[in-house]
């Protein structure tokens, strides 16, 4: 194996035109394609979006190459899915102009899964929200599979589910069987397994890019709902001390962290788990054996298990995941 020194691995996004997308990513200085887009895969190794390392000496290899060539050792020892030996996460920024589908995501043991997928445990750390904007979170006490079923055959199933309110800075854990949507006017960093399996149960009856309703999934998502819940929790994260972690989702497949940088912050990687650092808002610098990097809010970096000691300096906000 070649000697390449660890160093903190950031991407070119993988830009995905979405119906209920916009233009909001442009707001981190990210370079988007013509369109609505939705979603910008910011760190992926699957097979719809693989990011390519942007500089350094990995410059131009894609996540799935470097997982092939250095993954045992700078991954770490969880550093990869069980299942199908690839990258367990996928980190990407949401821009939700519009509401998007009422949806479900299935577990790693459900049957219908394709081949080599895994189910989809996710997180949300809201980044913006217009005033007045909410989430579809969960069903309403209650509502079994009956209800829900017999509700989307009246064309009702909106009152079966429940709405929550957000702000800036709201997490929200949503595992595999949680009944979930964004709603227009929230920018999210999402933080999930890696895995682009979605059920649909409503649309909004809206015609998807190419002018045609988009597929619902009814069957399947009656089939993997968590009807007396997933153990789906949210919280405010104001409570973020400055140089401290403060946990904001904890899944069998990833922690998740809130740190604010105000000054010098020493850190350290551990052997077990690489490190992904998302920059939430503000700018500061990152530096690692004798090097350093300037990061602004909306870039997103992976931080290779044997890089060790490494440094956060700044006023920042950073969300930080592990591999459980």
């Amino acid at each position: 194996m070649s000697q390449v020194q660890p160093y903190p691995l950031q991407f070119k996004p993988e830009m995905k035109e979405r119906i209920w997308g916009g233009r909001a990513l442009e707001q981190f200085g990210l370079e988007l394609p013509e369109g609505s887009i939705g979603e910008g895969w910011m760190i992926g190794d699957h097979p719809n979006g693989t990011t390519k390392v942007i500089s350094g000496p990995l410059a131009g290899l894609g996540l799935d190459e470097i997982r092939e060539q250095y993954g045992k050792e700078w991954f770490g020892a969880k550093g990869f899915s069980e299942k199908n030996g690839r990258f367990p996460l996928l980190i990407k920024l949401l821009d939700c102009n519009d509401d998007l589908s009422i949806q479900v995501h299935p577990s790693d043991d459900y049957e219908a899964l394709p081949a080599g997928e895994l189910g989809k445990t996710e997180m949300w750390y809201i980044l913006d929200a217009k005033p007045g904007a909410k989430i579809i979170y969960g069903l309403k006490e209650g509502v079994d599979r009956a209800a829900l079923e017999q509700a989307i055959n009246e064309g009702r199933i909106m009152d079966g589910l429940q709405e929550v309110p957000v702000e800036a800075g709201d997490a929200f854990y949503i595992p595999a069987g949680t009944v979930h949507a964004l709603c227009a006017g929230v920018v999210v960093a999402e933080i999930q397994q890696n895995s682009d399996t979605t059920y649909r149960l409503y649309d909004y009856n809206r015609p998807g890019l190419d002018g045609k309703l988009r597929e619902l999934h009814i069957e399947d998502s009656l089939n993997v709902i968590a009807y007396e819940g997933a153990g789906a929790t949210r919280m405010k994260t104001s409570a973020a001390s400055p140089g401290q972690w403060l946990t904001i989702a904890e899944s069998p497949y990833f922690v998740v962290d809130k740190g604010v940088v105000r000054e010098r912050w020493q850190l350290e990687t551990n052997p077990a788990s690489f490190v992904i650092l998302v920059i939430a808002e503000g700018s500061g610098e990152l530096k690692w054996s004798g090097s350093s990097q300037t990061v602004k809010a909306g870039e997103c970096f992976l931080l290779p298990a044997t890089l060790g000691q490494y440094e956060l300096d700044g006023s920042m906000t950073v969300i930080r995941s592990l591999v459980a």
